[in-house]
């Protein structure tokens, strides 16, 4: 027709091309290794709440660093009784002083940033602290690069808190200016290669605890090929009789040409357990908890329990309250304008009694001293309180 020029014509279809190892591609996939998401809330779902030796390490970090006692003091004195004291002994109406900084602790442990919240009147001390969710919390950066604001998202709802009224806890991180690197973080390979070790543990188990095995069938005449019938059969009896903990045990009954033959761990399979000790270590390493603590096996660092102990509050718990302790004081006093320093009470540490009561030997006995000077390398006022 005359118009048929207008009308687009349609291009061929482009050539197929087919590649040899297209067949193979789909098994080369099967060995990649796959890791889990290392966002917070992936961490913590699988490092925390699904993992025991995670969940340990936090715990007992976290209970060990919020039951220190603690000491209020200024460039003076000590003090009994004083506003912060009393703040922290009741921080909110939900809350003990050991619910509060346990909260903060995991908190610091999980995301590498604890955030606390004041409540503050028109005048005064804060009326209540609050610990708020890590992973809820966006930092909001001023032209100067320090922090204006922080935004608290639940949801679609978002509120903004003033950077003074929040107090932000965080561990170094040598990448990132505002954030901190949480000891989950490290010990995530750690992590994934003890929960892949333990589901590969209960689907042995579900196989009735033994490795598996092969049917082959050797036909008739040696024809070693079934039809599909046979196959469909074959494989829907097997997933309906043989398979999971209530089948363990039950014998199989093969018809002619079928046989079975049982394959047996592989040297791999019986370092399986080594490797997933070797993973639950790395996980207590990167937390810094004894495994002796965790009652991981084959640990024989530290000569006793006593010894382990007393490492883990020198290590790990009191470095930790120390860097918490000292940000909140330094916080509080911006807040109050009142110059107060609250910090571990080292005398009542039971863990580590011995040391300190040899401390407290060795300055008694020093008679080069002044009692102004042995007070002060003790951690006390200069002058006893009257």
């Amino acid at each position: 027709m005359v118009l048929d020029f207008l009308k687009k014509s349609t291009p061929a279809a482009p050539e197929a091309k087919a590649s040899a190892s297209a067949k193979l591609a789909v098994w080369g996939s099967s060995g990649r290794v796959v890791w889990s998401p290392r966002d917070v809330g992936s961490l913590t779902k699988n490092g925390f709440l699904g993992n025991p030796v995670g969940f340990r390490a936090v715990k007992v970090i976290a209970e060990a660093a919020a039951a220190l006692p603690v000491i209020c003091r200024d460039a003076e004195r000590r003090y009994e009784a004083h506003p912060v004291l009393a703040l922290l002994g009741r921080p909110n109406a939900g809350q003990t002083r050991a619910d509060l900084l346990e909260a903060a602790f995991a908190q610091l442990m999980l995301s590498g940033n604890a955030y606390v919240e004041a409540l503050m009147p028109e005048e005064g001390y804060p009326a209540e602290l609050h610990v708020l969710r890590s992973d809820r919390m966006s930092l909001i950066p001023g032209a100067d690069g320090w922090p204006k604001a922080y935004d608290y998202t639940v949801g679609a709802r978002s509120h903004r808190y003033p950077a003074e009224l929040i107090c932000h806890i965080r561990n170094f991180h040598p990448q990132d200016d505002h954030h901190g690197l949480a000891p989950i973080q490290a010990a995530a390979t750690a992590i994934d290669v003890h929960n892949s070790a333990a589901r590969w543990s209960k689907a042995l188990l579900d196989n009735a605890a033994r490795p598996s095995g092969a049917i082959v069938y050797n036909g008739l005449e040696g024809s070693g090929t079934m039809s599909q019938d046979q196959f469909d059969r074959l494989q829907m009896e097997l997933e309906s009789h043989h398979q999971g903990a209530r089948n363990a045990g039950r014998p199989m009954l093969l018809e002619g040409g079928l046989d079975w033959k049982p394959m047996g761990f592989s040297p791999s399979d019986m370092e399986f357990q080594k490797t997933k000790d070797a993973a639950a270590r790395d996980i207590a390493l990167a937390f810094g908890v004894p495994p002796m603590l965790l009652g991981i096996p084959g640990d024989a660092t530290y000569a006793n329990y006593a010894e382990a102990n007393r490492a883990f509050y020198r290590l790990t718990v009191l470095p930790l309250a120390q860097k918490v302790w000292a940000s909140m004081s330094y916080w509080l006093s911006g807040l109050t304008g009142d110059v107060v320093e609250v910090t571990p009470d080292l005398d009542g540490v039971p863990a580590l009694s011995a040391e300190r009561e040899a401390q407290w030997r060795r300055v008694s006995e020093a008679a080069f001293l002044t009692d102004a000077e042995k007070r002060r390398m003790l951690g006390l006022s200069e002058q006893p309180e009257e």
